[in-house]
């Protein structure tokens, strides 16, 4: 071949003899073809001659493509699938009013209504609230994703695997900041052109948690409105009477499942929250203790009278018979005395004195053996009573701790209904806090579209990684064809020599 930097090398039309330089350049400078010179010529795109760099290096292109092609399916399977699930939120900006003193205020809106409602909906705060309410922080596949793009993707879709990772590592502070900052990064909101609409969408590698999480987003914004005006809004008043409704039906329920206990188990609850068996066990004590204190007394008076000192008590001093006999007895016996000095004991007078002292004596002590007698009786009557209210109160007892063990689950219900009570009672309180004088405004948002779980993923897509690797790999065998046809300086073919050189070809 001819080397196209050898230019003086080349014959000429004679026997052979060298063209001089000056010559070549004189016949290149003159020479043309069909009356145009050939530097008219190479000007433009020629179609035949880029045809001809195709075919020559065909195989170079074809292995490229090739190569286009594998490297487009890898760099797919290298980036993990993603799933974009969108919710349709129209904000509603009706105008406010607000009674106050018979004053109607109306308040305006305009397109910042919408702007705002769209930053509202990226804040950190309505993410938070999402987070909390679908509980993403304790959710080990949503705050630990598989990367975006990795080599390992490729085994974890090659063998339908993936991995475990663990949130032990993590306190939940740090659990909630990444929970947070990814329901931020991955979420978009735009504004639908010409239309009160917002698009709400969420992209995650899981298809459940993209729509779960798009709802929620829609639906916490609504609850964060709600929860700003619930206390003076229409809204808020049909929450709290829905919510009265509730605790009543659920007060009546629990009132009746205690009722209902409370009559099979026996139950009985006086008015002042104690029980039957509580009250007559109080009574039993404090009738044991009277009977108590009654034998203490019985017994000391029959202590006496085991001394010997009956006739020393005070039943028997303050007996008016025995009183009686007594101070007759003292007036004969003094009558005896007297008539001694002068009578003999053998008289018949003074044998009549002795029969009726002896008579009056035996009385006497006749009426002492009764009263002591029936000091016996009572002090047995006492320690009968006391050891039968022992007995009453011992089974009173047992029957308290059979109460007490059904009073288990019994206080357990009743908390129950104390504790609906108040929700109750509160409830209708804060009802009657609500008053016409508040600022009233309907519902500021409302969902149109629910998004639905997405089937397949929108990221990556095969056809359109092929297609940029494919033009990568193209282009690059594009500028290895130019560079190689740069370094080359020799001439593959006649047209060539007539191109570069503008010389005829003879022969």
């Amino acid at each position: 071949m001819l080397d196209r930097n050898r230019q003086h090398q080349i014959a000429g039309p004679g026997h052979g003899q060298a063209l001089s330089p000056d010559l070549y350049y004189d016949g290149a400078q003159n020479y043309s073809s069909y009356g145009r010179d050939y530097s008219e010529q190479d000007e433009g795109f020629n179609p035949l001659r880029l045809l001809f760099y195709v075919v020559q290096y065909r195989w170079l292109i074809v292995m490229m493509a090739a190569a286009g092609l594998v490297a487009g399916i890898v760099v797919t399977m290298m980036q993990t699938p993603k799933y974009l699930a969108t919710t349709q939120l129209e904000v509603l900006v009706p105008s406010a009013k607000v009674f106050q003193d018979i004053e109607v205020v109306s308040e305006s809106s305009d397109l910042r209504a919408f702007q705002t409602a769209r930053e509202k909906l990226k804040s950190r705060a309505l993410a938070q609230r999402v987070v909390f309410q679908l509980g993403l922080s304790e959710k080990p596949d949503f705050l630990f994703p598989t990367p975006n793009f990795s080599l390992s993707n490729i085994f974890y879709r090659a063998f339908g695997i993936s991995k475990s990772p663990s949130i032990e590592e993590k306190t939940p502070e740090e659990r909630e900041r990444i929970a947070i900052g990814r329901v931020m990064n991955d979420l978009t909101v735009t504004l639908v052109t010409n239309t009160s609409l917002l698009s709400i969408a969420f992209a995650d590698q899981n298809p459940k948690y993209a729509s779960d999480i798009a709802n929620q987003v829609a639906q916490s914004f609504i609850d964060q409105r709600l929860d700003q005006t619930s206390e003076t809004s229409d809204l808020a008043r049909q929450f709290i009477q829905e919510q009265v409704l509730q605790v009543k039906q659920k007060l009546q329920k629990s009132e009746e499942e205690l009722v209902a206990y409370a009559k099979d188990a026996g139950i009985t609850i006086t008015g002042d929250e104690k029980s039957l068996i509580g009250s007559n066990i109080e009574t039993l004590n404090t009738a044991l203790a009277t009977a108590i204190q009654e034998r203490l007394d019985a017994g000391r008076m029959v202590d006496q009278i085991d001394k010997g000192r009956g006739s020393s008590l005070g039943p028997v001093l303050e007996s008016e018979g025995l009183q009686k006999i007594t101070d007759k007895l003292a007036d004969l016996t003094s009558q005896y005395q007297q008539k001694l000095g002068i009578l003999k004991p053998g008289f018949p007078e003074m044998q009549q004195l002795q029969a009726q002292i002896k008579e009056l004596q035996r009385l006497y002590n006749n009426g002492v053996l009764t009263i002591t007698d029936s000091l016996r009786q009572k002090y047995q009557e006492a320690q009968n009573k006391e050891a039968d209210l022992k007995s009453k109160l011992a089974e009173m007892e047992k029957q308290q701790v059979i109460f007490n063990d059904k009073n288990i689950k019994y206080t357990i219900l009743k908390r129950e209904v104390d504790s609906n009570r108040s929700q109750y009672d509160n409830l209708i309180a804060k009802l009657n806090e609500v008053g016409v004088s508040s600022e009233l405004k309907t519902q500021s948002a409302a969902i149109v579209d629910f998004a639905t779980q997405p089937n397949n993923p929108y990221s990556p897509r095969l056809s359109i990684n092929l297609a940029v690797a494919l033009a990568l790999f193209l282009a690059l065998s594009a500028s290895i064809i130019y560079i190689i046809e740069l370094l080359n300086n020799t001439f593959t073919n006649p047209e060539q020599i007539e191109k570069e050189l503008g010389l005829a070809m003879l022969g």
